[in-house]
């Protein structure tokens, strides 16, 4: 697994701001909140933010393979069971293309430490 240093330090006052809006969800039923991570990285913070909200069902992706076998190293690790197996996402294509993954199955997108290092047409 990764460990990335900078992950460690923010997880904490990151998860405080996802408190605010893990409330219940519309998609996936009146308690479970469907959340995509984008760029999940090592997948430190996936397990970690599922692991302190169960209500979320989260599905994390990378655009690097490496990064998904990590995610799912750490989600295996901290048995973390509502944190869906990573899948491969090129957030600069067009959703179609997320793995079965649709807009409209979301209740909250989460993008952590990666906007900064993105082409521009990622944001968009």
């Amino acid at each position: 697994m990764q460990a990335p240093a900078a992950a460690e330090r923010n997880k904490g006052p990151i998860l405080a701001v996802l408190r605010e809006y893990a409330g219940s969800g519309a998609h996936g039923g009146p308690d479970v909140v469907r959340v995509l991570e984008v760029g999940a990285g090592a997948g430190l913070h996936a397990a970690y933010f599922a692991q302190a909200l169960p209500q979320t069902l989260w599905q994390p992706s990378d655009v690097d393979p490496r990064a998904l076998r990590s995610i799912a190293a750490y989600a295996e690790a901290m048995r973390v069971p509502n944190v869906l197996p990573p899948i491969l996402l090129d957030v600069s294509q067009g959703w179609e293309t997320w793995g079965g993954t649709q807009p409209a199955t979301l209740d909250l997108l989460v993008s952590i430490n990666m906007m900064h290092i993105a082409e521009l047409r990622c944001t968009e």
